[in-house]
């Protein structure tokens, strides 16, 4: 509908000027006869209360108030925000303006931002005060908040969140809810599942950990993870990689043939790894989980694999960042399978400049993900449409490129000095580097290809 209104006006924009006064007002762009649709559909999800918008665009007044901004960041095209290069990829949610709608904001803002009908009143939208999506089947919150020193420095804590619930069941997928939105940078979580019939006390026990310098296993111990039967195998079951977060990101919410877990009854999820970037003010952190559950059975048990830092792939060259340099690295892995890829998730820290994924045999390429500028503060995971097949022998190949100088002003050096990915911990610093690629997947079948990823 928005597509074909969206014609219409702009037929109407060029066509003759010998019309009546009724005529000529029917041509205005107004709020109520076209901006208001195109505000809340693509602005509105994140500029509102508790969301990553620095300012709200709910009603008439917000976008009154913000118009020449959104005329500018609008037709910049830095608004609404999509790094991924559309004549590459296409991906599930582009958040991408075309021409013409580019065309009737410019025309709103340019003819006095004109409401339109006074008789037509029109609400934002509805959005669930504590998700993206819908009302989550359980919410999952700390006993007390993290405390974060405000030394300019980042941040790094293991936290366990809880829970009991009634029976097992199935999970579709789980979403992180930052309540210091400008401070967490980035989690990695798993799941811990215990026993019924053995003896444990996970309710218990240290909930934060923030002594980066102790021993894991005994942090471990400290947070009451392990058995206390002293009975083998020490530590519950874990399913890893179940709660993920980066700025911009959401978890994708596949159709219910894909992906699912299970979730026993007694468990926690750990988030083995919060990372808070430098506060200026000693300042709480509340953040909490939402947990989907799934009403059928699970079908594709998805996989997910890591290329570069930390991953099952080499750097090339060698990881080093010079100062007073623009620097490109690759790295690669050649599959021994066929697969159908779900979604890509490209990262890089602050002198990223560019980043570019495909798949290749011989003259043969499969186009995978193309950010033609790197910007550390949108970091998505990239869902395919439809399940992307990519065949056995075929080499995923990544290439990123860094600007390690001082024209770059997101370089946190002045002057620029050597920028590695660290030392364990340290490469997760947004002072240092990382170049990963992740990439989400099931096994192929036949006719994968048909399944819409469109939830």
């Amino acid at each position: 509908m928005l597509k074909y209104i969206n014609i219409v006006f702009v037929c109407l924009l060029f066509s003759c000027s010998n019309n009546s006064n009724k005529q000529e007002n029917l041509m205005q762009i107004t709020w109520t006869n076209s901006i208001a649709n195109i505000i809340h559909s693509n602005c509105t999800p994140c500029h509102r209360p508790n969301q990553s918008g620095p300012f709200n665009l709910l009603s008439y007044s917000d976008a009154v108030k913000k118009a020449k901004l959104i005329k500018f960041v609008t037709q910049t095209g830095y608004m609404p925000p999509w790094p991924a290069d559309a004549n590459y990829t296409h991906f599930v949610g582009e958040r991408i303006l075309n021409d013409s709608i580019k065309l009737l904001i410019k025309k709103w803002v340019d003819e006095g931002c004109k409401y339109g009908d006074s008789l037509i009143t029109i609400n934002p939208p509805e959005f669930n005060e504590f998700s993206n999506y819908r009302k989550p089947d359980l919410i999952i919150k700390l006993k007390e908040a993290v405390k974060i020193k405000g030394n300019g420095t980042d941040a790094f804590y293991i936290i366990k969140f809880p829970y009991q619930i009634d029976k097992d069941t199935i999970v579709d997928f789980v979403e992180f809810v930052p309540q210091q939105r400008k401070l967490v940078h980035h989690v990695n979580g798993h799941l811990v599942s215990y026993d019924e019939n053995r003896k444990f006390n996970y309710q218990n026990g240290v909930q934060i950990n923030v002594d980066e310098t102790k021993n894991l296993l005994s942090v471990y111990k400290e947070m009451n993870i392990p058995y206390i039967d002293n009975l083998e195998p020490q530590f519950p079951t874990l399913t890893p990689n179940t709660v993920y977060y980066l700025p911009g990101y959401l978890p994708p919410n596949y159709p219910d043939e894909v992906g699912g877990f299970r979730l026993k009854k007694n468990g926690m999820f750990l988030l083995n790894n919060i990372h808070y970037g430098p506060s200026s003010k000693d300042c709480e952190d509340s953040s909490y989980l939402n947990v989907f559950y799934r009403k059928t059975p699970i079908k594709r048990a998805i996989k997910e694999t890591q290329l570069g830092t930390f991953g099952v792939s080499k750097i090339e060259p060698a990881f080093f960042i010079e100062p007073n340099v623009i620097k490109t690295f690759t790295t690669q892995l050649t599959l021994t399978q066929d697969i159908s890829l779900l979604s890509v998730n490209p990262h890089m820290h602050l002198i990223g400049k560019s980043f570019w994924a495909f798949a290749y045999l011989g003259k043969d390429t499969i186009p995978l993900i193309k950010i033609n500028k790197w910007d550390f503060k949108w970091q998505y995971y990239y869902t395919f449409i439809n399940p992307l097949k990519i065949p056995k022998n075929y080499t995923i190949k990544v290439i990123g490129t860094f600007d390690n100088t001082k024209q770059n002003p997101n370089n946190p050096f002045t002057p620029p000095k050597l920028i590695t990915n660290g030392n364990g911990v340290e490469s997760m610093k947004t002072t240092e580097e990382m170049f990963q690629f992740i990439f989400t997947y099931m096994p192929y079948k036949n006719g994968d290809e048909n399944i819409s990823l469109e939830n």
